[in-house]
């Protein structure tokens, strides 16, 4: 399984970017996908995430009501739309495949198996 992330770059605070993850390979349709990120210095942490059938989904309360993810299974992508960025959201951001098809299990890395390479978001002041 390649996960291969898309989309960021170098936004003004207030803005918007969508990031787009492409699975190829033996992907798995009924896994959760999700969106992970690391700011510089710090852990990676969890950001959204969304089950097969796009139905339901997690979110971090620090990107509540302005980060929407979704999926399209026919092109095998999971999409993050960032909306009313802050500086605080700058970081790398990592496409992740769970091992399983529970939301339950979705914000913790350790249940994730396959990563993408990352895309950088830098929100400026």
């Amino acid at each position: 399984v390649q996960l291969q992330a898309s989309g960021g770059g170098l936004v003004q605070a207030g803005g918007s970017l969508r990031l787009s993850c492409a699975a190829s390979g033996r992907t798995g349709r009924s896994y959760v996908l999700a969106w992970f990120r690391q700011p510089p210095g710090k852990e990676r942490e969890f950001v959204a995430g969304i089950t097969r059938s796009g139905v339901t989904t997690v979110y971090a309360d620090s990107v509540k009501g302005r980060f929407t993810i979704s999926r399209d299974n026919g092109k095998n992508t999971v999409y993050l739309q960032m909306n009313n960025l802050k500086p605080e959201d700058t970081a790398r951001y990592y496409c992740a495949r769970n091992t399983s098809p529970f939301i339950e299990r979705a914000t913790m890395t350790r249940d994730y198996d396959y990563w993408g390479q990352g895309t950088l978001v830098t929100v400026s002041s």
